[in-house]
């Protein structure tokens, strides 16, 4: 396609799918289950980091934290105690277990006495003339591991671009916080962090889809793979390049491009 069509075709995609019908079969389902912007932050948070594997189940195991957790996430965090964090042994997702979400709890439980928002983790090291969010991510993997009890384990569940990776999750989760526009998909309610510093979701089927439209060129996938694929989506809305992750999944999942 000529880059005007190609911008017109993923304009009209991007419409299509950036709709409250979205929501009902995505993870994005269980941050909107809350109005409380803490409650929004730490589920959306926890379901971006499941999200491997179908969709339903991973919306269900998030259902199961929530049951687990009073059906109150930030209440919970702040006010639980060694009895209560007994409620979360079991827990499985594919390779994150139990172990893994007593430590995301500790560390929830240890920030949030002390801060009112993830954002500032992310934000905090972020000036407007910064061209994406890459240290806003290096720096919040270095907050959240930033204890000497820290499992081993745990560290593969949250990425950085420090190790090469497209971090695709938490750039789903950025793109929930930060993005605002009147579809009611995405929350908005971060500030700090601008829409065009955002890097797209570089998922299995936005991986695909992008290369079969000449998006992606690099051969691997990885942390550049995903700055190469916003580098283009950027000449479509050098503003908000990553509402394009609409289009791309919707034509990944949907419609099997």
């Amino acid at each position: 396609m000529k880059f005007a069509e190609l911008k017109l075709f993923l304009d009209q995609k991007y419409e299509q799918y950036n709709s409250l019908k979205f929501i009902e079969e995505d993870p994005i389902l269980i941050p909107h289950l809350f109005t409380k912007k803490q409650d929004i932050e730490i589920m959306g948070f926890w379901v971006a980091i499941l999200a491997w594997g179908q969709r339903k189940t991973i919306i269900n195991k998030a259902k199961d934290l929530i049951t687990r957790m009073d059906g109150v996430p930030h209440d919970f965090v702040i006010n639980h105690q060694a009895s209560d964090a007994k409620k979360l042994l079991g827990f499985k997702h594919r390779t994150f277990n139990d172990t893994d979400a007593l430590y995301f709890l500790s560390f929830f439980q240890k920030y949030y006495q002390k801060h009112e928002s993830l954002e500032q983790c992310f934000s905090k090291v972020l000036s407007p003339k910064s061209s994406s969010v890459e240290m806003g991510l290096v720096n919040f993997k270095n907050i959240f591991f930033d204890d000497e009890f820290a499992p081993t384990r745990t560290y593969k569940h949250v990425a950085s671009p420090a190790q090469s990776s497209s971090c695709k999750r938490i750039n789903m989760f950025l793109r929930w916080m930060v993005r605002k526009d009147n579809k009611g998909v995405d929350f908005g309610i971060w500030k700090g962090i601008k829409t065009s510093q955002l890097v797209c979701p570089c998922d299995v089927h936005v991986d695909r889809v992008a290369r079969k439209l000449g998006l992606i060129k690099r051969k691997s996938t990885d942390w550049h793979t995903a700055l190469e694929l916003t580098k283009n989506l950027k000449k479509f809305d050098a503003q908000d390049p990553v509402k394009y992750d609409f289009a791309l999944f919707g034509l990944g999942v949907d419609e099997k491009l």
